[in-house]
């Protein structure tokens, strides 16, 4: 058993309270202390996926009760990707609120900031479903509390929009965990892998409506078509690093999705067969088609990121519904691009604010920084349509490989196909009419907006530069990051190591177990 795990949660989970308590009123220490604990998180994280880079399982036990009895942590290479994977976002986008101010506009940024760091990190890292469910409401508090951040009527009723759908969700969710329990008398995820291979055929149907709630539950996550209602609000009213920070919580869905329905519900598991190709394939489809149309018809600069956030999401699932080790291979590659790329666009727009009246795509004067700041809108915009050279194209490529045999080949190549030539419509569109058509209006004709913020900071670009050279690097790296990938896909569909670490008796179950396997 390592300790080292369990660091990525308890260190926001400290430093949070020590903001609040110790730093409220001196917005200099908050900076430096949250700055340092999210590097201190980069390093730890990179020792994680190091760690795990071979294969190799880490556990962590609370209390050093034995699983399925006790809460574990489980690092394999497919958390331990994704926890290093916000350290490296939460870095920037932390880098871009101080060089902004964004986090002197209201009371708590830091502490907050934090615990939404721990509920995400928490969620990737824990082998429970109790606790996953636990997680994701740590996520919904924190993340509320940073949408409202500097206040606003349009923010506050973003956010109850945002609370209201995710309280279904949360709902949703202890149903399915009750019916999981009822049936199988366990929530973690390797002792449930093994009761469920259990199940006869006649005494289905409690799980299979469990594994469809779950299904549900982490579709609104995931914001996929049609429970992502909560998103276009909630994302575009939202403060620009936080709706950056944000890129990375509809991954949470995703990486549920696949965490769930490849070790409990796997591909070999008859209880729930053809239910992620039956249902969530054709929502995918939609996601990605409405996502990208909502890019073509945005009036606003911020309302088109959003919707391109829907659409980047729509592509992940399409791969993931796929369920194969190379569309989920692929999959992983494109979260990575996915969530820098959105990120990046998010804090564009905040920079495209400067100097203009408002985020409508209609000519104003131009905007302050306006040669940076639309060259990173170049590359930025690049990377999510999915042109080349970028990670953007690479990604698609991927995924169209990985459906090319599929019974439904046809319809995946032509929507991906098809909404890829929307979005570069869309993005065009927008971009000309932010960084060109702007220049042959005069000043005087727009007036100045009352929440007009100053010209973008040397710290705001560097952090923006930051993510726009982690593109680069991940499309550069694309091969020795697709061999990871494929081994981190391997790894899933292949859960034995993961079993064995968790469950002390491997090939053996628990005694609780072997009581319920008598029933069944």
């Amino acid at each position: 058993m390592t300790h080292w795990i369990v660091l990525p949660v308890i260190l926001p989970a400290l430093l949070a309270p020590f903001i609040v308590l110790a730093a409220r009123y001196h917005i200099g220490i908050q900076r430096v202390f949250s700055v340092g604990g999210i590097i201190a998180q980069i390093i730890i994280a990179a020792g994680l996926a190091w760690q795990t880079s071979d294969g190799t399982v880490l556990l962590y036990q609370l209390g050093d009760w034995a699983a399925p009895f006790g809460i574990v942590l489980v690092g394999d290479q497919l958390s331990t990707l994704m926890v290093l994977l916000t350290a490296v976002l939460a870095v920037f986008v932390l880098l871009y609120a101080i060089g902004s101010g964004w986090d002197t506009r209201g009371r708590h940024f830091h502490a907050l900031f934090q615990f939404q760091v721990m509920g995400i990190m928490g969620a990737f890292l824990t082998g429970d479903l109790f606790n996953l469910f636990v997680f994701f409401e740590v996520l919904l508090i924190a993340s509320y509390g940073l949408m409202i951040h500097s206040g606003g009527n349009l923010r506050l009723r973003a956010g109850v929009q945002y609370v209201l759908f995710n309280l279904i969700g949360s709902t949703l969710f202890l149903f399915a965990l009750g019916a999981i329990y009822a049936q199988t008398g366990t929530l973690n995820m390797a002792d449930l892998a093994q009761r469920v291979a259990l199940i006869t055929p006649e005494d289905t149907v409690g799980i299979r409506l469990a594994a469809v709630l779950l299904l549900l539950v982490f579709a609104i996550k995931a914001a996929v078509v049609p429970l992502h209602f909560w998103l276009p609000s909630s994302y575009a009213e939202a403060p620009a690093p936080v709706a950056a920070l944000f890129a990375i919580m509809t991954k949470v869905g995703a990486y549920a999705i696949i965490r769930v329905y490849t070790l409990v519900f796997g591909p070999d598991v008859a209880v729930t067969d053809g239910l992620h190709s039956v249902w969530l394939l054709p929502a995918a489809l939609v996601s990605l088609s409405i996502g990208m149309i909502g890019v073509l018809a945005a009036r606003k600069l911020d309302r088109l990121v959003t919707f391109s956030v829907i659409g980047s999401m729509g592509m992940v699932m399409v791969t993931i519904s796929m369920f194969t080790p190379d569309s989920i291979t692929a999959a992983l590659y494109y979260i990575v691009h996915s969530t820098l790329a959105a990120a990046a666009l998010f804090l564009i727009t905040d920079m495209a604010r400067a100097g203009r009246a408002n985020l409508d795509l209609t000519a104003q004067p131009t905007i302050s920084g306006a040669a940076l700041t639309s060259a990173m809108f170049f590359v930025a915009a690049i990377a999510m349509t999915g042109l080349p050279p970028l990670s953007g194209f690479l990604g698609k490529l991927m995924i169209l490989q990985a459906g090319f045999d599929t019974p439904r080949a046809v319809w995946i190549w032509s929507v991906i196909l098809i909404s890829s030539l929307i979005s570069i419509i869309g993005f065009s569109r927008a971009g000309a009419v932010l960084f060109w058509k702007a220049k042959s209006i005069e000043p005087s004709e727009t007036d100045a907006p009352e929440d007009m913020i100053a010209p973008p900071s040397a710290l705001s670009y560097v952090a923006v530069g930051g993510l726009i050279t982690l593109l680069v690097a991940h499309t550069a790296l694309a091969g020795p990051a697709y061999r990871y990938f494929e081994r981190t896909s391997a790894q899933l569909f292949a859960p034995a190591a993961y079993l064995s670490t968790v469950i002390e008796t491997p090939g053996k179950l628990s005694t609780a177990s072997d009581k319920k396997k008598e029933e069944y």
